[in-house]
């Protein structure tokens, strides 16, 4: 078995010391205010009418739903399956679909407008422009969404400012989309640092994708996905080809906000 197919037990067997988690498990000095502060969020997004939380199995959206279990909030979790997740995000998956008291509902893109995308253009169109890449998430994430989204009055997501430039104003409760979509957004871990993450994971033994030990900080579709390096960006192995300074596939770019950049 690949180092990155183990899981953390198997890895701590073989005598592997260098996880995610010792690398990363620093709380800040405000950890605990910020860890209330976040509760209170999803407190206040289960109290706001018919929400879901989005989650893409990274190591956010997996304390946000650890936090979600522990209070017993009436929150359903949805995951989008896009067809090119890594084998790592699958089994996460069928993890967290077996966690009682949990409600994971699973979106997938319409086979018929994948077949035909892949039909015109083959199956790596999305590396020969950001117009394809971008077609290829619209086919693949943002029509799943929509689905996922319909009826909802908000959604919650593991956006933090220090991901990126592009989120570095995230606000804890997002009401931008409202006149828009009707929908608010709750981003309860906005002011999180990484240190804050990983160090409720560690403190509570939160189940996570085994690729963050292999220096995948952000994880998406496996071909559009790659291991850091010491010193890259957060979102440096997301669609690394492309040249631009924010990497954002339009699940987390406002409808009424001109898109700098292609998440």
């Amino acid at each position: 078995m690949s180092s990155t197919g183990m899981t953390r037990s198997a890895l701590r067997s073989a005598g592997r010391q260098d996880t995610a988690v010792q690398r990363h498990a620093r709380a800040s000095a405000d950890y605990d205010a910020r860890l209330a502060a976040a509760q209170a969020v999803l407190r206040q997004a289960a109290a706001s009418g018919q929400v879901a939380q989005a989650s893409s199995l990274g190591v956010e959206d997996v304390v946000i739903t650890d936090i979600i279990r522990r209070l017993r909030l009436d929150i359903p979790v949805f995951v989008l399956d896009t067809g090119m997740l890594h084998t790592e995000t699958l089994a996460l998956l069928e993890r967290t679909q077996a966690l009682p008291g949990l409600t994971v509902e699973v979106y997938r893109p319409r086979q018929e407008a994948v077949i035909e995308f892949i039909r015109a253009l083959g199956q790596d169109a999305m590396y020969r422009s950001i117009e394809l890449r971008k077609r290829c998430c619209g086919i693949r994430k943002m029509e799943p969404l929509e689905r996922a989204l319909k009826g909802r009055d908000g959604w919650i997501t593991g956006l933090r400012r220090e991901q990126s430039s592009a989120r570095a104003d995230v606000p804890a409760i997002d009401t931008s989309e409202v006149a828009a979509t009707g929908r608010t957004k709750f981003n309860p871990l906005a002011d999180w640092t990484l240190g804050d993450v990983w160090h409720y994971v560690a403190e509570h033994q939160v189940d996570y994708n085994p690729l963050h030990d292999q220096f995948y900080p952000s994880i998406g579709c496996a071909p559009c996905t790659r291991a850091i390096t010491l010193g890259e960006d957060f979102r440096a192995g997301r669609w690394w080809w492309e040249d631009e300074s924010a990497k954002e596939c339009g699940l987390h770019v406002s409808a009424s906000t001109p898109e700098k950049a292609p998440a």
